[in-house]
């Protein structure tokens, strides 16, 4: 399995969930709260050409914003 980057900032609930939902599954991952880290928030917008939280990013696969069927589908989770 690739790593997992989950770019989070203050006050996202989205953000809270996605990261719930990953440990739930057992998924490490790497949080980058672009509120916190410049770099990060650089990162985000430069190279991924984001400029919404949460953005995961898993190997070559970019998810934008909350979609968590999207990422299941990434992670390969069934229902």
């Amino acid at each position: 399995m690739n790593d997992i980057i989950v770019y989070t900032q203050n006050d996202c609930p989205p953000c809270q969930i996605i990261k719930m939902f990953l440990s739930e599954f057992g998924f490490s991952y790497t949080e980058k709260n672009i509120n916190l880290d410049d770099q990060s928030k650089q990162e985000l917008t430069e190279i991924y050409n984001s400029y919404s939280t949460p953005t995961i990013v898993i190997g070559e696969e970019i998810i934008t914003g909350f979609d968590l069927e999207k990422l299941k589908r990434v992670l390969d989770i069934k229902d």
